[in-house]
């Protein structure tokens, strides 16, 4: 200890930094009047050194800063900060606070187990600390891959639930390396990119509920808790005993770069895991509580994200630490795109009103380090705000589209009247984007996703079976817009597995046939269920793990989901980058889309109507030439026969899908189908899709 020097440091970076005579830590506090760095090993509960800061010397307006010599290559520390208490002080000096800029913590390389404090029941002070690794990585010439928005196909999974199932096969299951053994799987199944639920540090302990059958304490399984935003999670990592959580991430991303596939963090900046007045204190609470969280008159918190507090985004300080850390990200871990949980509350201003434009949300529309990253939104929150849309600086912004949702559920569930809904909707959201000057490309289109059914609860349940839960079924959705086919839950009747495989596959043969970016949920092609859970949040269990097995069982699934990606993926036609118009180029006599109806030329928008057929131009996709479409859609409960209009180029037609038909014949090769000949007739069967594509030009 003696061997330790100090010097007075730099206020900028924020955070611990090497530099060639030492450590340089820079925190910013702008209430506290004494702050302490508190230093440790990185094993073991003794402390190194308590290092009291000098407000006349170690503080650069609200910046305190210290250089630190003579420390080992890997260590952790703290701060303790004392200040005021009450009008939204909560400065306590016992509790040493997590530093906001660390992107590491210690002492939590293994999943679900408490520490000594929490073992011993002891809620209010956490046993993490930030830790500091000198360490280098050779990204070689790794760079970000920048495919284009309507080439993208987004898989949403979760780092645990996607290996820990003991089916999974992997050498080191619930891990960013158990995720690499998987890229031969989300190659074959064709996926572009993944959407990875929310890797930075959070505590999967702090779930108050019990499993009501069995009295075990439930866990945060998803981990929209966030107590570091720019640490990787350390029991995400194999080689987390070393500390290697930040290569150990960096090497998976470069190793799905090499494989073509992007990776798009989900980033939760809307709360954290400190929650309301009864939660833990791990950093922004000890440090400024009245600055980083948006409170009432009486000191309480806001309460926009329906997690117990919501983050004060507007504050200059708080936008300052979240572009760092989305820099971080970018920068230093080459992600290729960033999901906002919740992105709406970005959008408050201290007091909880909508601003029109957000200084942060702008910010980030702007910023140089992020111009080309993706950015996609969740526009609403839980107080009410519901941007869909309409999300500020909307132009940068890509918008997870609840609209199309909730309008394809509804329209497959046998609702009258949706079929305008659903041309839109399989238009790319024109109603929604195209007045704003946005593009297709601004639609995330996704039938379900983490925080809901699954593809196959959907077309299972009527209703949320949530008990497990320990809320008494209180949480998650109510409205889902499913339809069980008949029965609720499991059955073994035959008939009714036979229509839900129907439906499932009309499910995901709209998202992958409709303008805009596919979404798919993890499992969806394999039919993992949750048993009708629709809010999982805080199972961890075979309710969220990936049950590998599935993929032999259903394998005629996932090849229809897999041929559909790849069809997707072949065809311009689905992936324009503008809208239709209607017309031609110049206001050419050939339109680009066609509506149709059981006759050609006789679309049925009625209030009654459950039926949709159109044809797309495959000369005028706004790209390169393709082939010609055909899709007609029957919801209604008996066949329905449609007469075939001619190709829009007069080329002949094939049947590519079926969704009647059993497998192999549900979705065939390209020319593989029989032809089908214009102006015959062809029975849809009920409750399914047929899509032609023509045949290419001698």
């Amino acid at each position: 200890m003696n061997a330790l020097r100090t010097a007075r440091g730099r206020s900028l970076p924020l955070g611990a930094t090497a530099l060639a005579d030492g450590v340089n830590f820079a925190l910013l506090c702008r209430h506290g009047t004494a702050i302490t760095l508190v230093l440790l090993p990185h094993d073991g509960d003794n402390v190194l050194a308590e290092v009291p800061l000098d407000p006349r010397k170690n503080r650069t307006g609200d910046h305190w800063h210290v250089l630190v010599a003579g420390l080992p290559p890997v260590f952790r520390y703290g701060w303790r900060v004392a200040g005021p208490r009450g009008g939204g002080h909560r400065f306590d000096p016992r509790v040493v606070l997590l530093d906001p800029a660390a992107t590491a913590l210690s002492d939590g390389m293994h999943w679900g187990k408490p520490s000594a404090l929490e073992a011993a029941g002891t809620r209010d002070k956490s046993h993490r600390r930030s830790l500091f690794v000198r360490r280098a990585f050779d990204w070689r010439e790794d760079h970000p891959l920048l495919i284009p928005l309507e080439d993208a196909v987004i898989y949403e999974l979760h780092v645990r639930g996607f290996t820990c199932h003991p089916s999974s096969g992997v050498s080191r299951p619930g891990t960013f390396m158990g995720l690499v053994e998987k890229i031969p799987y989300l190659k074959q199944l064709g996926v572009t990119s993944v959407e990875l639920l929310p890797v930075h540090e959070f505590d999967e302990n702090d779930c108050p509920f019990l499993n009501p059958a069995t009295g075990e304490r439930l866990r945060n399984f998803w981990g929209y808790n966030s107590i570091a935003f720019a640490a990787p999670k350390a029991s995400y990592a194999a080689s987390s005993q070393d500390h290697g959580q930040i290569n150990e991430f960096r090497e998976m991303v470069r190793t799905f770069h090499d494989a073509g596939i992007e990776v798009i963090l989900d980033v939760v900046f809307n709360h954290t895991g400190e929650g309301d007045e009864r939660g833990r204190t791990y950093s922004f609470r000890g440090l400024d509580n009245e600055l980083y969280y948006l409170l009432g008159h009486d000191g309480s918190y806001l309460n926009f994200s329906g997690c117990g507090n919501t983050v004060n985004c507007n504050h200059p300080v708080v936008r300052d630490l979240i572009m760092t850390c989305l820099r971080f990200w970018v920068a230093e871990m080459h992600v290729d795109g960033l999901r906002f949980d919740l992105a709406s509350v970005m959008g408050r201003d201290r007091k909880g009103n909508v601003l029109v434009e957000p200084p942060i949300v702008e910010m980030i529309a702007e910023d140089g380090v992020l111009q080309g990253t993706k950015l996609i939104a969740e526009p609403w929150d839980a107080g009410g705000l519901y941007q869909v849309g309409n999300f500020p600086f909307g132009r940068r912004w890509s918008e997870w589209n609840g609209r199309y949702r909730d309008d394809v559920r509804r329209f497959w569930r046998g609702e009258p009247g949706m079929s305008g809904a659903l041309a839109t909707r399989m238009c790319g959201s024109a109603d929604l984007y195209e007045d704003s000057g946005r593009l297709p490309t601004h639609s995330i289109n996704f039938i379900t996703c983490h925080d809901g059914f699954t593809l196959w609860d959907l077309v299972s349940y009527n209703h949320k079976r949530n008990d497990a839960n320990g809320e008494d079924n209180r949480d998650g959705a109510n409205d889902n817009f499913s339809w069980n086919c008949g029965v609720e839950g499991v059955t073994k009747e035959v008939e009714v597995l036979r229509l839900r495989r129907r439906q499932a596959k009309n499910l995901l043969a709209t998202l992958l046939l409709s303008q805009g970016v596919p979404l798919l949920l993890a499992g969806d092609e394999i039919l993992r269920t949750q048993h009708g859970n629709n809010n999982t949040w805080c199972q961890d269990n075979e309710l969220n793990w990936m049950n590998w097995s599935l993929l032999e069982a259903r394998a005629d699934f996932f090849r229809f989901t897999r041929m559909l990606i790849a069809l997707r993926r072949r065809h311009p036609a689905l992936r324009r980058r503008t809208f239709f118009h209607g017309h031609g180029p110049g206001g050419g006599l050939e339109p680009d889309v066609i509506w149709h109806g059981v006759m050609p030329f006789e679309p049925d928008f009625s209030s009654g109507s459950r039926t949709l057929a159109f044809c797309l131009n495959g000369d005028l996709t706004g790209r390169e030439p393709d082939r010609d479409f055909y899709v007609a859609c029957n919801a209604w409960r008996e066949p329905i026969a449609f007469r075939i209009p001619r190709a829009p180029t007069g080329r002949a037609w094939r049947r590519a899908i079926d969704t009647s038909l059993p497998s192999p014949l549900d979705i065939l090769d390209l020319d593989q189908g029989p032809r089908v000949l214009p102006s015959t007739q062809y029975s849809v069967a009920e409750h399914s899709m047929l899509v032609l594509i023509s045949e290419a030009n001698n």
